[in-house]
């Protein structure tokens, strides 16, 4: 098994490098025996990032990362709930919800019967028509179930 404290903070620093621009454990763990010369389990690989504390970025992840300063919130001008069809663990019923201003919530009903509203920005906070509204909606999309 290989071990992360064998390396020099040179190798660690390299591999961070790879890292950060992109590349996925696969790739990593051709680099690390073609230009490190240490020959490396997939698994192995998986283990030293992990110990190195360093995270693989998805494809997806960089794709969204990219796109996001792209994507601007849109007010609908009215609020739009939905209800998902995998329930969010710990939750008897959860959701999404759009607000008027085009702010977008995670929505959920816990065990004890508590709604939970989880913005995607902190500390957002809809109006109360909104709030209103996201409730009455919210109540017939559960009555129709």
């Amino acid at each position: 098994m290989f071990q992360a404290s064998s390396l020099s903070p040179e190798q660690v620093e390299q591999i961070s490098q790879w890292i950060d621009g992109g590349c996925q454990l696969a790739e990593l763990q051709k680099k690390i025996d073609a230009e490190l010369g240490i020959r490396i389990t997939y698994m192995d690989t998986r283990f030293l990032v992990s110990d190195l504390g360093l995270e693989i970025k998805s494809p997806t992840e960089e794709k969204v990362a990219a796109d996001a300063p792209l994507q601007q919130k849109v007010a609908t001008g009215h609020v739009t709930v939905s209800v998902d069809e995998i329930v969010k663990p710990g939750a008897l019923v959860s959701g999404q919800v759009e607000f008027a201003d085009g702010e977008r919530a995670i929505w959920y009903l816990d065990q004890e019967g508590r709604l939970g509203l989880d913005a995607d920005t902190p500390g957002y906070q809809p109006s109360e028509n909104d709030v209103m509204s996201f409730q009455t909606q919210l109540q017939s999309l559960l009555q129709q179930q």
